[in-house]
């Protein structure tokens, strides 16, 4: 790749993985969590456990990351670890539901906030609920609730899509600038609450899960925090776009995994402060409530504004970064060739782009932003859960490969991490059917995510057959 592609450096890959990372679930997700858990202890406890485990999951995919440094992230990993079939069956899951539903319910929230200001119509609920598609076995989905938010959520996507379609060098630039004001903008959050003086320390400590729900309550809260924690995987994906990228991917997946760590724990126990365990749970736009308490009338149209910008960041970095596992497998030919060009005066893989961008746009349309944050988080520790096997299969059948970064306290770390994925997977489909059977959840959003990702096997039949027509041609 000609050099001047090489455009995104070390702080703008840093600036990928916390864009990514930060958007829509921590000023959304805390309540669910708190309702799931009852406990501040144990809700502190559970944001602390998926930032580890996150970490750890980035540590263990920097090695492999370093190995491979090209345009595709997973995609490109899964082939080599697996084959054809499993490296394309991870690229039709991220096109269907990993990148294009992370993008659809980050952009749902952005919508909801945004909505705050412009106050879109929307339809009276007996016509939202007079159109619904069941899914046998697994679900109901409305598509024309929320329906203003909804269309503005689809405008942001393809007006980001836009963006990233002209200029890389100007998405990456809108990445880096909207990440430090990410950060700033939290910071003034947290610091304006906690400077208020009024909050209740007790607020820490008050509070106990209710019997028997304890270890449901804590799975059903991970999958919230690894919804907030997503993302960090997106950097690996532009590693070809990237400046010394065997050295810059371990350096910004660590960088920037630990700050959203640090990020996430003060905001949280910023929320705390103001908020008794059982008021934030009552409270689907905790960010604005707790606010509201510290700085009065005026906090719910700052804090609205605030989440728009962060919301606005991991929407562009989404969008930026996951298009070019479909670009990648489209030049393999195991994907429409024409996702796999570049534009020949932007140098960005528009078409691929544009495929996201309209994808993501029906998915915000179909679903909600639980069901579509839900189902891409458990598709995603799938997917970790695999890639970090990968990484002992890599260990053995290329041991003399050139390993700029070894994972840090293999193999025991990375087989701490195989099992915790395992456990976790094995879990929330437990707790999605059993949620589904008692009438709690109206989908089963793992098992939809499987059979998703499943439909993946005969479009692989489909491609193989042609490309294999074309080579006898």
């Amino acid at each position: 790749m000609p050099a001047e592609r090489h455009q995104i450096n070390y702080l703008a890959a840093t600036a990928i993985v916390v864009g990514s990372i930060i958007g829509s679930g921590i000023f959304m997700k805390p309540a669910t969590m708190a309702a799931q858990l009852q406990s501040p202890i144990w809700l502190t406890l559970v944001w602390m456990v998926g930032g580890v485990f996150s970490l750890a999951g980035a540590l263990v995919f920097a090695e492999i990351g370093a190995m491979f440094p090209s345009t595709g992230g997973l995609y490109v990993y899964y082939r080599r670890m697996f084959g054809d079939f499993f490296g394309f069956l991870y690229g039709w899951a991220g096109f269907t539901v990993l990148n294009t539903a992370s993008v659809a319910a980050i952009a749902f929230v952005c919508a909801q906030y945004l909505n705050y200001f412009l106050r879109l119509p929307g339809l009276p609920p007996e016509t939202a609920g007079s159109v619904a598609l069941h899914i046998p076995f697994l679900g109901t989905l409305y598509p024309l609730q929320n329906a203003g938010v909804k269309l503005l959520a689809v405008s942001l996507v393809l007006g980001l899509t836009l963006l990233n379609y002209l200029s890389l060098k100007a998405g990456s630039l809108l990445q880096v600038l909207s990440t430090v004001l990410k950060i700033v903008v939290v910071a003034l959050l947290v610091f304006g609450i906690f400077f208020s003086g009024k909050g209740d320390l007790q607020n820490f400590v008050t509070g106990t899960p209710a019997p028997g729900t304890l270890f449901s309550g804590f799975i059903a809260a991970l999958t919230g925090a690894f919804m907030a924690y997503d993302g960090w995987i997106n950097v690996t994906f532009v590693a070809g776009e990237m400046k010394d990228p065997q050295r810059n991917i371990p350096r910004s997946l660590f960088t920037g995994v630990v700050i959203c760590m640090f990020v996430y724990l003060l905001v949280n126990q910023a929320y705390l402060y103001v908020l008794p365990v059982d008021v934030m749970a009552g409270s689907p736009l905790v960010a604005a409530d707790a606010i509201a308490v510290a700085l009065g009338a005026t906090g719910s149209s700052i804090v609205a504004a605030l989440i728009v910008i962060c919301t606005i960041g991991a929407i562009n970095g989404n969008t930026m970064a996951v298009c070019r596992v479909t670009y990648a497998m489209g030049k393999d030919g195991l994907f429409f060739h024409w996702a796999g060009r570049e534009h020949p005066r932007y140098l960005t893989p528009g078409n691929a782009l544009w495929l996201h961008g309209i994808w993501g746009s029906l998915l915000v349309i179909s679903g909600s932003f639980d069901m579509l944050a839900d189902m891409f988080t458990f598709i995603a520790w799938v997917a970790y859960l695999f890639g970090a096997l990968g990484l002992f299969l890599l260990r053995f059948r290329m041991p003399e490969h050139p390993r700029p970064y070894k994972a840090w306290g293999y193999p025991v770390l990375p087989a701490l991490f195989v099992c915790f994925a395992g456990f976790y997977v094995v879990s929330t489909v437990w707790n999605d059917v059993t949620g589904y059977v008692s009438g709690r959840t109206p989908v089963i959003n793992s098992l939809l995510g499987l059979a998703i990702t499943a439909l993946g096997a005969p479009v692989y039949g489909y491609f193989i057959w042609k490309k294999k027509r074309y080579l006898r041609l």
